[in-house]
């Protein structure tokens, strides 16, 4: 009984947490910040304040005899993606909805905040129930993640975090890689602790022997790519990377713009020259493996990312972050909760190295692999349409970003995106075959 009750209490903390973090995401914004939508991949905040909160109505719907939603009006405008409880709302269409309001969708906020904690606080939860009310707290997380990438599309400079630290010193790094041997490789999650069913089952795959950056690809060196006429160049594109560069007029990544002879993008930090030393960030897969060709590597698969993150060769074992099984600290990474609402230098956290000496594989930017976007072999669903429902035509990204609450991550997390999206953070890094 005790076991369960300190279960129960680390499942409330995680809840008042989470859903605090989200309201300080917010907290700067005026009224009017709320209800736009910048383009048909992002969403208004007060859409994801409402759907984070409407997820745990469909548990406490699957938990509860005769639960009663809240309302129709927002059932209907808070559910995007899953048939199972009615006609999603067209996602592309968020923006153009002025009902519910916005302090209506703050009311709802705090009711349902208050329903789940007097729940986690007073009732008896089997295993199950605790797993499904876990689920819903890290799907917050990953839509504070997403909420992080809409205020950076919707405002840039003009958001105002709630907090900005000071980010760590650094010295000039030398770009190299490092072998690592191939063989059997226990791919997927093998820890007791929450993971979503896309890391499960965990599996041997076999691995030939091959060298993987030790740091992200920085700006400096995709401006390399860029100076050298890759973005006129079909040779080093995948057919359908080259039409999108064609039809869309790309030159260089998102936010990017050439002033004067001089890069500079517009991000949280402000209008600025682009920092030589920071990994790239907003490519898609396509600009990924287009300056791969070119560089004449590839991108690693995501059995190969993971290896070289969390493998440790002397104990023959695997841990579950690239320093050890320890929580992530602001020490270790570049995560949300260090609040410096950008990219760090290479380098900048050599406590977070992996046992290869491989920096940043956790934070500062999700790292595009060459994997496709499916289910393990063995895979079971977890949770009825939820990451399932996308496995097609979507590429697999690893070790988080800035933007990415600590409490998501581990080595052995799968995203995914389609192979021309740029909103996120996403970095890279290159891999050779041996």
């Amino acid at each position: 009984m005790a076991t369960v009750s300190r279960q129960k209490s680390n499942l409330l903390e995680q809840f008042n947490e989470t859903r605090t973090r989200t309201l300080n995401l917010v907290q700067t914004l005026e009224k009017d910040d709320f209800v736009v939508q910048t383009a048909s991949f992002m969403s208004p905040p007060k859409w994801h304040l409402g759907h984070v909160s409407w997820l745990f109505e469909i548990v406490m719907s699957k938990t509860s005899q005769n639960y009663e939603f809240y309302s129709e009006e927002f059932n209907e405008y808070l559910n995007s993606y899953y048939h199972q409880f009615g006609e999603p709302h067209d996602k592309d269409k968020r923006g153009l909805a002025t009902r519910p309001t916005v302090d209506q969708v703050f009311e709802y906020f705090h009711i349902i905040t208050n329903n789940v904690s007097n729940i986690l606080q007073n009732e008896v939860l089997d295993v199950k129930t605790q797993q499904l009310y876990l689920m819903a707290i890290n799907h917050e997380c990953q839509h504070q993640e997403l909420l992080v990438y809409d205020l950076q599309h919707l405002l840039a400079d003009k958001y105002r975090p709630v907090t900005h630290n000071t980010f760590p010193s650094t010295l000039q790094q030398k770009y190299n890689s490092v072998k690592i041997d191939g063989g059997l490789y226990p791919l997927g999650y093998s820890s007791d602790q929450f993971c979503y069913d896309i890391e499960l089952p965990e599996h041997k795959v076999y691995l030939n022997d091959y060298k993987i950056d030790v740091y992200p690809i920085t700006n400096k060196q995709y401006i390399e790519f860029i100076e050298d006429g890759c973005y006129d160049d079909f040779q080093y594109w995948l057919s359908d990377g080259w039409e999108k560069i064609e039809n869309e007029g790309w030159n260089a990544p998102m936010y990017w713009e050439k002033v004067d002879g001089q890069w500079m993008t517009c991000d949280f930090l402000g209008r600025r020259k682009i920092n030589p030393n920071e990994p790239v960030c907003h490519v898609s897969f396509y600009e990924a493996d287009a300056y791969c060709k070119w560089a004449g590597k590839r991108l690693p698969t995501e059995a190969e990312w993971e290896k070289a993150a969390c493998w440790n060769e002397e104990t023959q074992s695997k841990s579950i972050f690239p320093w050890g099984n320890e929580s992530p600290a602001t020490r270790h990474a570049n995560l949300l909760e260090s609040y410096l609402w950008n990219c760090t230098e290479i380098g900048a956290y050599p406590e977070g190295k992996s046992h290869y000496g491989c920096h940043q594989m956790i934070g500062d930017v999700w790292e595009w692999t060459s994997s496709e976007f499916t289910g393990y072999p063995g895979f079971k669903t977890g949770f009825s349409e939820y990451n399932d429902k996308w496995f097609a035509n979507q590429k697999v990204l690893r070790g988080g970003s800035f933007g990415t609450p600590s409490s998501s991550i581990r080595s052995s997390y799968r995203n995914f995106f389609r192979l021309d999206e740029r909103w996120l953070f996403s970095g890279f890094r290159c891999v050779e075959n041996i």
